[in-house]
């Protein structure tokens, strides 16, 4: 399940450097707050907040990234360095197809979490 959506060599490299163990903690925080997460960018966007969008798109980004949800990581980079516009421009679709990678990415890591 999780071919394409996280890059298994990142993920492979990250439990060689910080430990399976570890590496479970740190999928479980990333599950608990990306949702978080999501909701603060609906919520900027909401408020026309660019800056809380941003930052939040930028946390997220890094997140992402980390256990290589790479298209994840790259759609958040895009909301952070394009900022409320395009997002508004597009009624919010930008967020509804992030949430969609992010719901892949979680039963993708869940699933990596548990191997």
């Amino acid at each position: 399940m999780s071919e394409g959506t996280i890059d298994l060599a990142t993920f492979e490299e990250l439990k060689a450097n910080a430990g399976a163990d570890f590496v479970r903690e740190l999928v479980d925080t990333f599950l608990a707050e990306a949702p978080a997460m999501l909701d603060d960018l609906r919520h900027a966007l909401a408020m026309n907040d660019a800056d809380r969008f941003r930052r939040a798109a930028h946390s997220l980004k890094s997140n992402s990234h980390t256990f290589g949800a790479l298209a994840l990581g790259a759609m958040a980079r895009e909301l952070e360095l394009g900022g409320l516009r395009p997002v508004q421009d597009a009624d919010g679709a930008p967020l509804e197809a992030l949430t969609l990678e992010y719901a892949r990415v979680a039963r993708s890591l869940t699933e990596l979490k548990r191997a």
